[in-house]
């Protein structure tokens, strides 16, 4: 049967492809506002980042998480396990404030300060800089290899990875000390955790900010799929607006716009070019936008060749695209039920948390009972039980410490020496016996209270309860 004679409903299969096969993304370089807050956020962050572990503090790293200890250093404050709760507050603070900052004005996180974003923007910095401008770029794409193309890919490829193993040194400099890590990386001594980490995050950096680049953030990052949950009509996002850029057409300079029924958007696609996730902002809002603004200050810089007003791109809202009111208007939208409520709760917890770290006593003590037997009678007929207290000095100072207990009447503490003494975040064990005249016993199980407190410093005491048993 020819094709002419086949019945209307045989029709031919379509094959359709799952992904889309990736276009490797140029983008043009641009200057502007936002593009100064980029550089800024970049260098601000990777200060830090950088910075932060060679700084010492009192004869010890500033900032070092000591995991074979566990000990947590940061500046003057030293933190062990059981203080797990602060890293907890810590979370639910950076967690209230994406949402607040989303809320407000669209994904801040992502455009300016995301690890994502920093890497693949300081990665783009060195292979403009080693290959030339987009157009160049482009061009040595399209080339065969050769030897000016492989010296420029060789050269950026080292560049790169020197970079990102700088990157992963300082990552395992926060978790080992970082002055010991330089000695040992220089000589080959590392141990191989700390070579397994250093060359595994690394290479994790090469290869998301320099070939996976928009592809993490348009596929693997989880929050692009869950930012529409906390935008609202009143969210500030990067927007094109239809009512003065359509219809879109090129002109020159010298054509009247309005004469011949054009609006201010001139078809340059200055605003896809510069984007690093490849999308065309004139679409609308998408998933794949990281509000990073590039596009604004590319069109701004049209508009002024143009001597047209800017703000064609621009961060807006919806309800001002709709009409609902004003730019003037933004303003007076921000506060709304959704961010007083992430306001509120930020601040209270934000005040607790910063209570609790000014009015935390730098002591631990917890209690173990003697595991041989609950209680024992004494040759003198009193009723005796034995503990352990782990006592843990936070402190960078000695402290000496008393025992004493309360809950029973005539209760007798019975310890090595009437003082203790703990080093610098030392931990010690401490035998201590209770003893109690069975008169006074008044059940099988009596409710009592070991109170520590520090002889040099009032300030520093802490209450530890557990239980007495009667035989």
């Amino acid at each position: 049967m020819t094709d002419e004679n086949k019945p209307a409903s045989a029709e031919t299969p379509i094959e359709q492809q799952l992904y889309a096969i990736r276009q490797t993304i140029q983008t043009r370089a641009v200057h502007g506002v936002f593009a100064n807050w980029r550089v800024a956020l970049v260098l601000i962050t990777q200060l830090v980042y950088y910075g932060l572990p060679w700084l010492q503090w009192e004869n010890r790293q500033a900032v070092l998480f000591d995991l074979a200890a566990r000990k947590f250093y940061i500046f003057g404050l030293v933190f062990w396990p059981q203080d797990f709760v602060y890293l907890t507050g810590l979370l639910i603070l950076a967690a209230l404030s994406l949402f607040l900052f989303t809320a407000v004005a669209g994904r801040l996180w992502c455009g300016y300060a995301c690890p994502q974003t920093v890497y693949t923007e300081i990665f783009m910095w060195v292979e403009s800089w080693l290959e030339g401008d987009h157009v160049a770029r482009k061009k040595l794409d399209a080339s065969p290899w050769n030897a000016n193309k492989l010296k420029k890919r060789g050269l950026k490829h080292v560049a790169w990875f020197a970079l990102a193993l700088w990157t992963g040194f300082t990552f395992v400099g926060y978790f080992t000390p970082i002055k010991e890590l330089a000695v040992e990386f220089v000589s080959f001594g590392l141990g191989p955790w700390e070579a397994f980490w250093i060359f595994f995050y690394a290479f994790a950096t090469w290869g998301n900010a320099g070939f996976m680049r928009e592809q993490v953030c348009k596929y693997m990052c989880p929050y692009a799929r869950f930012q529409s949950v906390m935008f609202d009509s009143d969210t500030l996002t990067v927007t094109y607006d239809n009512s003065i850029g359509e219809p879109r057409g090129p002109r020159s300079k010298k054509t009247d716009y309005k004469a011949a029924g054009l609006g201010t958007c001139v078809d340059c696609n200055v605003c896809v070019q510069v984007c690093p996730t490849g999308i065309d902002i004139r679409n609308g809002l998408q998933y794949e936008c990281i509000g990073c603004a590039a596009c604004i200050d590319g069109c701004d810089q049209i508009m002024d060749k143009m001597g047209y007003p800017r703000g064609l791109i621009r961060y807006t809202t919806e309800n001002v695209v709709k009409g609902k009111y004003p730019d003037s208007g933004i303003l007076k939208h921000i506060l709304r039920p959704r961010t007083i409520i992430y306001t509120v709760l930020l601040t209270a917890i934000a005040s607790a948390f910063l209570y609790s770290l000014a009015t935390r006593v730098p002591l631990r003590v917890d209690v173990v009972r003697d595991r041989v037997a609950l209680s024992k009678e004494t040759d003198e007929g009193m009723i005796e039980n034995v503990y352990r207290l782990q006592l843990i000095n936070k402190d960078d100072q000695t402290h000496r410490y008393t025992i004493q207990a309360e809950g029973i009447n005539g209760l007798q503490v019975v310890t090595a020496s009437r003082e203790v003494s703990a080093a610098p975040l030392q931990t010690i064990d401490i035998p201590v016996s209770l003893i109690a005249d069975p008169v006074d016993l008044k059940g099988r199980s009596i409710e009592v209270t070991f109170n520590i407190r520090s002889t040099d410093d009032p300030g520093i005491h802490t209450e530890v309860g557990t239980k007495f048993f009667n035989r």
